[in-house]
């Protein structure tokens, strides 16, 4: 970053300089920001590659359930998807059949297995969600860490002019740059945190989607299955 002097000459400051140079305060708030932005970017990669996996596995989970002929034959092949929400869900209805069968004979509180459908949906949305929170707090929290850290370097630029006791550059310098890097690092922090955020919300209310049309799939599978 160059700044121009008062008397015409360059002052020269780099980012790292300015944050060296920084007092403890600014300092502390860039060390809070850095924290949020790597927070962020490690939930941002764990839950792509989440969802990436997930999608494939649904995909693939979706034709061994409409090609399988019964809940034992999708229950063996269902090993193989462990990645894809739709298990889960699979698992609580399968589990509940089965609990029927067992004691009753027969599939005959339909209610029942409506329920744990939704219980399995419920707990796969929840796991989709996990850290979210995190995204929602970076991109809300850090623009106004970093609007802190701008007040304290124009705090500090004023102070500095007082000291000096006339209006150079030179004295308030350090001090506006400190307020600039903050912002900037605050905006850094947040805008991609936000801009993910909304994209896998999008993704997580998809899979809530195909999970909630999955159930009905089971229901008319176990309605053929045990019917018939």
């Amino acid at each position: 970053m160059i700044l121009p002097h008062a008397s015409g000459i360059f002052l020269q400051l780099s980012i790292w300089e300015l944050i060296k140079s920084a007092h403890i305060v600014p300092q502390a708030v860039m060390v809070i920001l850095a924290v949020f932005s790597l927070l962020s970017w490690a939930v941002i990669f764990s839950k792509w590659n989440v969802f990436r996996q997930a999608q494939a596995a649904n995909k693939s989970f979706l034709r061994a359930f409409r090609k399988a002929k019964g809940l034992e034959s999708v229950a063996v092949a269902s090993e193989q998807f462990r990645a894809s929400p739709l298990i889960s869900v699979f698992d609580f209805g399968y589990s509940e059949v089965n609990r029927q069968i067992k004691t009753r004979g027969a599939l005959t509180n339909k209610t029942a297995l409506e329920r744990n459908l939704q219980l399995g949906i419920s707990e796969e949305v929840t796991k989709l969600e996990r850290n979210m929170n995190l995204l929602a707090t970076t991109a809300a929290v850090s623009p106004f860490i970093g609007l802190f850290g701008t007040v304290l370097g124009i705090i500090d630029s004023f102070s500095a002019l007082g000291t000096a006791g006339a209006a150079s550059l030179r004295a308030v310098a350090p001090g506006i740059s400190e307020a600039l890097v903050t912002t900037a690092l605050g905006l850094v922090a947040a805008i991609p945190a936000a801009i993910f955020y909304n994209i896998f919300g999008s993704r997580i209310r998809e899979f809530g989607a195909r999970m909630e049309d999955f159930s009905l799939e089971f229901l008319n599978l176990t309605e053929r299955t045990f019917e018939d």
